[in-house]
C-alpha cells in the first residue's frame, strides 16, 4: 500500500511537473503569433517589434504590463491592451491618438492631439488641421489646454472652416475661418450653446466679419 501510495505520489508530481514545464517554460505554448488591432495610421510591424516579445516565448510568462508599456512609447497610441490569447497568440489592442491641431515649432509644426500631446513633427500642417497659436505652446499650459478643447467643441461644419486658432488667455480662443472671418469663441465654457449659436450665424448672417459668442447671452456681429 505504502509503495502504491508512493508510486502515485511520484506519479502525480511527474504530471504536475510536465505540465508546469510544457505551460512555463516549453515553446510548444510559446508565442506564435502577434495580433495588433486598433491602429490605422501605424503599421503593425512598427507595433510588433515595439512589443519585443521573441517568437516561441512561452506564452505563460510574457509580462504584459512590459509589452503595453514598451508599445506605449511609440507617440501616436493613445492606449495600449495587451492579452493572452491560447494557445500561443498575443493579442494587442491599441488606440491611436488624435490629431487636433498643429502647433508651429520653429520652421516646422508639431501635431498634438487634444491633451497636447506631440504626436510627431512635420514640415507644414496638413490642410484640415488649424494652426494653434499660442504664448506657451507645451502641453499642460492652461491656455492651450483651453484653445484644444475649443477646437474639439466646434461643431464639425464650422470645424472643416476653422483654418487659425489664436489664445492670449484660457478665456480668450479666437477662431479664423477660411474666408477671413474672426470668431471670439472665448473660453471653453457652455460649447454646445456657442456652437448651435455659431452654426446659426454662420448660415444665416454671412455679411459679417467679426462674430462674438463669447457669451452666448449676448451675441455682437460686426
Amino acid at each position: 500500500m505504502k509503495a502504491r501510495t508512493a508510486f502515485l505520489v511520484l506519479l502525480t508530481a511527474g504530471v504536475v511537473g510536465s505540465a508546469a514545464w510544457l505551460v512555463f517554460f516549453s515553446p510548444v505554448l510559446g508565442v506564435r503569433s502577434i495580433e495588433i488591432v486598433g491602429n490605422l495610421t501605424v503599421p503593425s510591424d512598427r507595433i510588433e517589434q515595439q512589443a519585443g516579445v521573441a517568437d516561441l516565448h512561452p506564452l505563460a510568462t510574457v509580462n504584459l504590463a512590459d509589452v503595453e508599456t514598451r508599445v506605449l512609447a511609440i507617440r501616436q497610441l493613445a492606449s495600449a491592451k495587451v492579452d493572452r490569447i491560447w494557445p500561443g497568440t498575443l493579442k494587442i489592442e491599441v488606440v491611436e491618438r488624435q490629431p487636433v491641431a498643429a502647433v508651429p515649432a520653429g520652421d516646422k509644426v508639431a501635431i498634438v492631439d487634444g491633451q497636447g500631446v506631440v504626436i510627431e513633427v512635420k514640415a507644414a500642417a496638413p490642410p484640415m488641421l488649424p494652426l494653434l497659436k499660442v504664448d506657451r505652446p507645451q502641453q499642460g499650459d492652461p491656455t492651450m489646454m483651453a484653445a484644444l478643447k475649443v477646437i474639439q467643441a466646434v461643431p464639425d461644419e464650422v470645424a472643416a472652416k476653422v483654418r487659425q486658432v489664436r489664445a492670449g488667455t484660457a478665456e480668450g480662443v479666437t477662431l479664423v475661418l477660411s474666408d477671413g472671418r474672426t470668431v471670439i469663441w472665448g473660453g471653453p465654457d457652455r460649447p454646445e450653446e456657442k456652437g448651435r449659436i455659431l452654426s446659426s450665424l454662420l448660415r444665416n448672417e454671412r455679411s459679417v466679419t467679426l462674430y462674438d459668442v463669447s457669451s452666448p447671452d449676448v451675441v455682437t456681429l460686426k
